[in-house]
C-alpha cells in the first residue's frame, strides 16, 4: 500500500489497474485530477503501474485477490481512510478463455468464476453499502461483446455465460439502486488491443474479421465510454457495446 492524501476531488477505484484497459483508465481519471484507488492481484505489478503513471501521490495502491471478499472490504476501508469516500467502481479485472466447450476443464471454469463473478460481486457488495448510504455514486463493470452476440468464430462459453450474466446483473442492480442515485453499468468491449492479445499479423488479421468496421480498437475507446458513463447523471441500467459493430448482428 502506498501513503496517499486526499485532494478533495472524486475517487475512483479500478479493478485490474495494473496493464492494459485497467491501466488506461487509471490513468485518465487521474489526469482529471481525481484519487484513484489501484487493484491488482500484486504490489509488484501496481509499482510498476505507479511508476509509469509518474508515481503521483494520489494513486492508492491495494494489492489483493479480487476475488476474496476481504480484498474488496480493504480496497474500500483504505480509499475511504485516505480520501473520504468512493465515487466511482470500475470492475475492470477479468480473464477471457476462449476454446471449445468440451476442451474447458474444471480449472478454467473455477479461474473464470473466481476472477470474473466474484471478482464484480465482493467490491460490488462493498460499492452499493458505501453509496447507498452516500445517496450518490456509479458502478461500471467491463463485460464483452461477445457475451451480447456470440460468434460462431470464437466459442467461449465460460466468458458468454459469465460476462451475460453480469449484463444482465448490470440492469438489475440498476432497478435496485435507482432510488439511491447510484447508477450502474457496464461497457462489452469487442477486440481492443493491449498486452493480453497477441501481436502476430495473423492473429490480429483474424480479430478484424469479427467486427463489420474490419478494425480492431484501442484502450482509448473504452476508456471514452466510461468516463461517459460516469459523467452521466440520466443514463442507468446500460450495457453500451465498444465493438466496431460486432454486437449488431451478422454481415
Amino acid at each position: 500500500m502506498s501513503t496517499a492524501t486526499s485532494t478533495g476531488n472524486k475517487t475512483a477505484i479500478v479493478t485490474g489497474a495494473s496493464s492494459g484497459i485497467g491501466f488506461a483508465i487509471a490513468a485518465e481519471y487521474l489526469k482529471r485530477g481525481y484519487n484513484v484507488v489501484g487493484n491488482a492481484r500484486t504490489l509488484a505489478r501496481l509499482q510498476i503501474a505507479a511508476e509509469k503513471l509518474g508515481s503521483p501521490k494520489n494513486f492508492l495502491m491495494v494489492e489483493g485477490d479480487i476475488s476474496k471478499p476481504a480484498t474488496a472490504k480493504k480496497l474500500f476501508e483504505q480509499a475511504i481512510a485516505a480520501f473520504g469516500k468512493v465515487d466511482i467502481l470500475i470492475n475492470n479485472a477479468g480473464i477471457f478463455t476462449a476454446k471449445p466447450v468440451v476442451d474447458y476443464t474444471e480449472d478454467d471454469l473455477n479461474t473464470i468464476v473466481d476472477t470474473n463473478l466474484k471478482g464484480f460481486f465482493y467490491p460490488t457488495q462493498e460499492a452499493a453499502a458505501h453509496m447507498v448510504a452516500n445517496q450518490q455514486g456509479h458502478i461500471v463493470t467491463i463485460t464483452a461483446g461477445i457475451a451480447m452476440q456470440p460468434n460462431a468464430l470464437v466459442p467461449a462459453l465460460l466468458p458468454v455465460l459469465i460476462k451475460g450474466g453480469l449484463n444482465h446483473a448490470t440492469r438489475g442492480l440498476a432497478i435496485e439502486l435507482a432510488a439511491s442515485n447510484v447508477k450502474v453499468n457496464a461497457v462489452a468491449p469487442g477486440i481492443i488491443k493491449t498486452p493480453m492479445h497477441s501481436d502476430d499479423e495473423a492473429t490480429q488479421a483474424f480479430f478484424r474479421r469479427l467486427a463489420p468496421t474490419g478494425t480492431t480498437g484501442v484502450t482509448k475507446d473504452v476508456v471514452d465510454a466510461v468516463l461517459y458513463l460516469t459523467d452521466s447523471k440520466f443514463t442507468t441500467g446500460v450495457v453500451l457495446p465498444v465493438d466496431g459493430g460486432g454486437t449488431a448482428g451478422t454481415w
